[in-house]
Formats: structure tokens, C-alpha cells, sequence
């Protein structure tokens, strides 16, 4: 079989549809479907059993799709090159192919050993994109245009067949307690899998979203208007492509539907314009860290570096950050979404980034923990944009304007009835609206009256807001008033910052927009 067999090695693009490296890899000859569990990244500090459940349901979706073809999934466990050292003895495959991925520091170094054996073993790697960013980018000049046009094709279609390679042993779909995970702590978490990409993604365009833009911000109403499809970019159990394609279709129907004169509720088009802009953040940020990746550790402008570490290894530092992880801050929406993640593996974008901007303002945390904690509770986690989201909402980035939420206002706004409050701090489950948002300035007699006595029943603020605001505030101006800072802030935004409007923007001001939260897509 030398010569003629082909690898196609699967990672986080859990699908046939939009598929290049299985196209052209079942064009060539005999075809091996390998997906590996990698032992580094089942022990890395993101990765949990929540994360394993949803993979092996795309994975079962994928095998089904393969099956289908004529094809085969092959599971093996272990380190990336010994599985395919293997696998070049037992079939003497001619050739590897695969998506690029940008990922974590963990999948960077493993992709450089699998080149590195590759090289060695004189077997060529084609690697094909499967999203906007671009690999060895040169300049951000052009790169909107860039993803415009990239994203702008059709969506290739599976291979009409596959030819397997007889007699390839699969260790099958492996459990948590079989690769030594704890059980899935997140009940409520989406289902894996690219027919339930295809119909969260319909049921979004056809129905949920029409909303989209006013009701995206609130963890109530986003619940169903957000598309929630993230979960499924990030293990590509669906294309980006597709939803761009898909997107663009369902605009142009409800154009045309329009232009006849047939009835449109108008916060559609507006709904899912918003709903466009943010695929391409989507790709922003993980451009981000295809460029720079030591931002996964480190500040994007140094001049930051100390403002927070030493005060987070601290005693305090230590009991606000188990503090927040818990969800017993005392400030109910911080509470209320940690929890609701906690047992979900979800949240809106706005709730995500007043949790990152609550840990690094209010309680004084350096980004790096509280991002790798919350990484492993969300179930789209996506290193390029969580990251970079991250340092984005701890001032970090040098380029955007401080976001310092208002943990308060945001129940106000986001919540007014109390719902998502109630239903996550059932401590809370009692107290009027009307102190829902502040239950610690209630007077005795209603604390008594509905049975929360703060400081024993629910915890008083961990943090006075104003005063942690101001004193945060503050210590970020002082850095950003130095002139290194300022340089290289500069340096920051011609590397990673948005061009959109860049005429406007001088690069000692704040040059971009508040941008969308952290996967990207909600």
C-alpha cells in the first residue's frame, strides 16, 4: 500500500461538509480517518470532561458521516507522533493531511513535532485553512478584504466516497473515567455534533435571532436570541464558511421578501448584520494569536508586567480569586454567571467580559489565572479569542478603553426582573426586586423578612465598587501616562488592531471600538 495511502487527521474540524484535507486526500488513493486523543491536552488546564462529552458526540457524528462515504474513523490515544509512527508501519501511508489550527501553546508545540516527524520521515503535510486567519501574516493592512474574499467561496461538499484501508484497529469512542477524567460536571451543556450544528445554526437564522441585537446582551433573552453556535466553530463540527454562506443566503431571501412588498419584521436585517460583524472578530482575535503566541502567558504590552502579580500570589489575592470562582463575591450577576457557567458551559458575551473586567478591576487579579479557570468552563473555548478577550477587558491590551462594569448596573439592565439572579443564587431567591441588584444595602427588617441576612446567608460585598474602580482606574492611568507604554501601544495596534475606521484613530488614543465578547460568536 506504500505510496497510495493517505492520512487525514482530524482535530477541532468534526465534519465531512467543508472538508478540503478529506476531499483531496480521497481524490489520491486509500484513506485513513485518524483522530487522536492526545494525553497533553487531556491533562491541559482547559480541557475538562464536559469538553470530552461534546467531542465524543461529534465524534460519533463524524463516524456516522464517514460510514456513509464508505469510510472509517480510526481513535487512537496517546502522543500525535507515535500515533502516526504507527500508523505509517501498519499501512505505509504516503502522505498527511490536515487543517491548520490555531491554538493553544500545547497544540503549537505539538504541531511543530508532528513537522519536525514529518520532515524526518520524508512524508508531506498539507495543511489547508478553515477559517480568516492567515498563517505568517506580513501585515494587518488588507486583512478585512482578505477574510471577505476567503469567506466569500462556496463551501466544498464531502467527497462522493471514500476508500478505506481494510484492517486499521480503532480504540473506539473512549469515556472520561476510560482516559482518566472526573464525570461531566456541566448537565445542562450543549450537545456535540455536526447535525446539531445544522440545526442550532437553521433555528437561529429562521427563528431565535430576530432579536439578536437588542437581546444579545442580556443573559435572559440571549439564552435563545444569541445563535450559540460557538461551541460548534470551535470544534468545527460546522465551517465558518457554511455559516457565512448560510448567513448571506437568509440575507438576501429576507431582501428579496422585502423588495415584493412581503411583510419583514424589520429587526432582522439589523439582527443579523450585527450577527455578520461578529464572525470576523471571530477570526480578529485568533489572528492575534497566530501572530503573537506568548500573548496565551503574557501581557500584549510589557510595560503592564508586575501591575497585579505580585498582589494575586498574595493571601488576598488568593481568597478574592476563590472568592469569584465560587460565585460568592457578593455582587449577585458576577455570582449569578459564574455559576450559571459553571453548570452550562455558556454565557453571553457581555456577561463574560463584565466577569473578566469584575477579576481584574474590582478584585485586582492579573488576567492569566481567572482566564485558564473560566477557559476550562467554557464548553467554546477558543484560546485565540479567550485570550486575547481576556487582556482586552484587564487593560492590558494597550489599545482599548477601559471597560470597568458595573456589576449593579448590569443586573439593573440585563436582568430587571430578577430572573437569572433567582434562578442561579437561590440565596436570593426571596429578596425583592428592588435589592436584587444590591441586596446588602437592605434594611434589617427585609433581610429577616425574606430570610437572607447578608454576611450569613449570602456574603457581603467582597470589594466596595467605587473605591476598587477608582483605585484601579488610577494605577492603569499611571501606566498608561509613560511614554513606553505608549510606544508600545503603537507597536500593539500595527501589529494586532483593527483597520476598520483607521483614519480616525491616532495610535496614543484608545484605536479600537469596544469590540464583541469573548468566542466571537454568541
Amino acid at each position: 500500500m506504500s505510496g497510495q495511502v493517505q492520512v487525514v487527521w482530524f482535530k477541532r474540524d468534526l465534519r465531512v461538509e467543508d472538508h478540503p484535507p478529506l476531499v483531496e486526500a480521497a481524490r489520491r488513493g486509500l484513506v485513513v480517518c485518524v483522530y487522536v486523543y492526545e494525553t497533553e491536552l487531556l491533562g491541559g488546564p482547559e480541557f475538562t470532561a464536559a469538553h470530552l462529552v461534546f467531542v465524543n458526540e461529534a465524534l460519533r457524528s463524524l463516524e456516522r458521516s464517514l460510514r456513509r462515504l464508505g469510510g472509517a474513523l480510526v481513535l487512537r490515544r496517546g502522543a500525535v507522533v507515535d500515533v502516526l509512527e504507527a500508523l505509517r508501519r501498519e499501512t505505509g501511508f504516503s502522505a498527511l493531511w490536515s487543517h491548520e489550527e490555531t491554538g493553544s501553546d500545547a497544540t503549537y508545540r505539538r504541531d511543530r513535532a508532528v513537522a519536525g516527524w514529518c520532515r524526518e520521515r520524508g512524508i508531506p503535510w498539507h495543511e489547508y485553512r478553515q477559517d480568516g486567519v492567515v498563517r505568517r501574516l506580513s501585515s494587518r493592512n488588507g486583512w478585512a478584504r482578505h477574510w471577505e474574499s476567503v469567506m466569500g467561496g462556496e463551501p466544498l461538499p464531502p467527497p462522493a466516497a471514500l476508500r478505506c484501508v481494510p484492517g486499521v484497529e480503532s480504540g473506539g469512542v473512549q469515556s472520561p473515567s476510560e482516559l482518566g477524567l472526573p464525570p461531566s460536571d456541566k448537565p445542562e451543556a450543549q450537545r456535540g455534533g455536526a447535525e446539531m450544528a445544522a440545526r442550532t445554526l437553521e433555528s437561529f437564522l429562521e427563528e431565535r435571532g430576530v432579536d439578536y441585537r437588542a437581546a444579545m446582551s442580556s443573559p435572559v433573552a440571549g439564552w435563545n436570541a444569541c445563535s450559540r453556535i460557538s461551541p460548534y466553530l470551535s470544534f468545527g463540527c460546522i465551517s465558518l464558511s457554511t455559516v457565512v454562506r448560510q448567513l448571506e443566503e437568509r440575507r438576501a431571501d429576507l431582501r428579496v421578501a422585502k423588495a415584493i412588498g412581503a411583510s419583514v419584521d424589520r429587526r432582522w436585517l439589523g439582527s443579523l448584520k450585527s450577527f455578520g460583524s461578529r464572525l470576523r472578530w471571530h477570526c480578529h482575535f485568533m489572528q492575534k494569536l497566530e501572530d503573537e503566541p506568548r500573548i496565551e502567558f503574557g501581557n500584549f504590552v510589557r510595560a503592564y508586567d508586575g501591575l497585579r502579580e505580585e498582589f494575586s500570589a498574595g493571601a488576598e489575592g488568593r481568597r478574592r480569586f476563590e472568592a469569584w470562582k465560587e460565585g460568592v463575591t457578593g455582587y449577585p450577576m458576577v455570582d449569578a454567571c459564574i455559576r450559571c457557567v459553571k453548570v452550562t458551559g455558556w454565557l453571553n458575551f457581555r456577561m463574560r467580559a463584565m466577569l473578566a473586567s469584575f477579576s481584574a478591576y474590582h478584585l485586582w487579579l492579573h488576567w492569566r489565572d481567572p482566564a485558564v479557570w473560566l477557559g476550562s468552563h467554557f464548553l467554546d473555548f477558543e484560546a485565540g479569542i479567550h485570550f486575547s478577550q481576556f487582556q482586552m477587558q484587564s487593560g492590558t491590551s494597550g489599545i482599548n478603553t477601559l471597560r470597568m462594569y458595573s456589576p449593579a448596573k448590569q443586573a439593573l439592565e440585563q436582568d430587571p426582573e430578577g430572573e437569572f439572579i433567582r434562578r442561579w443564587v437561590p440565596e436570593l431567591r426571596d429578596v425583592p426586586v428592588a435589592w436584587l441588584s444590591k441586596p446588602e444595602q437592605m434594611p434589617q427588617e427585609i433581610q429577616s423578612r425574606c430570610g437572607c441576612l447578608i454576611g450569613k446567608n449570602y456574603p457581603a460585598p467582597i470589594v466596595e465598587h467605587a473605591a476598587a474602580v477608582k483605585e484601579a482606574r488610577e494605577r492603569i492611568a499611571a501606566v498608561r501616562r509613560r511614554m513606553e507604554t505608549r510606544s508600545e501601544a503603537r507597536a500593539v495596534f500595527v501589529r494586532h488592531g483593527s483597520r476598520k475606521r483607521q483614519a480616525t484613530r491616532t495610535a496614543s488614543k484608545s484605536l479600537q471600538p469596544s469590540l464583541p465578547g469573548f468566542e466571537g460568536v454568541k
